[in-house]
């Protein structure tokens, strides 16, 4: 699996890059498709880093990322 820095990761935000990532558990998604992620913001949240803490916070469960597309690992 491809290995990505916080900092490659805060690039693809919707707004840097037409790509829109976010990390959960060291594990980075592709949102760029969803609806829910337009300009890459889901409601209070933002993409292009790790959401791992807020996850606390969401309506749903950590089985939201299984529909996602895994694009690599989240090194620190």
């Amino acid at each position: 699996m491809k290995k990505y820095s916080p900092q490659q990761l805060a690039l693809r935000n919707g707004q840097d890059r037409d790509e829109i990532w976010i990390a959960y558990q060291g594990i980075i998604y592709d949102v760029t498709n969803s609806k829910l992620w337009r300009n890459g913001t889901h409601y209070e949240h933002w993409s292009g880093q790790d959401l791992t803490d807020e996850l606390k916070d969401a309506p749903h469960t950590e089985m939201v990322f299984e529909r996602l597309q895994v694009i690599g690992e989240l090194i620190q």
